[in-house]
């Protein structure tokens, strides 16, 4: 891999800086998506990715396992907005 600028570097860090909160805006917008999904297989690729974004934040697992043995928009939305609380307060 060729060597950064200092620019370059910058940007690497703020994003790792801000990592859990891009991730977590990505759960709220999969949640968007999945209350819109019109078919099982759109279902099963966002409940992957929600899947693999828990998996990023190291949610503990048996509250991962329970969201994706829901499968419920709802029950995902809600834990995303306590950690977005916690990540913000």
């Amino acid at each position: 891999m060729a060597d950064h600028t200092p620019h370059q570097r910058k940007i690497i860090a703020r994003y790792y800086d801000h990592r859990d909160e891009i991730v977590l805006t990505r759960l709220s917008e999969i949640v968007t998506e999945l209350s819109l999904a019109d078919t099982d297989r759109k279902l099963d690729q966002l409940w992957t990715r929600a899947a693999k974004a828990m998996n990023t934040l190291q949610v503990r697992e048996p509250i991962a396992a329970h969201i994706l043995n829901a499968r419920d928009a709802e029950v995902l939305a809600r834990h995303v907005r306590d950690w977005l609380k916690q990540a913000r307060g």
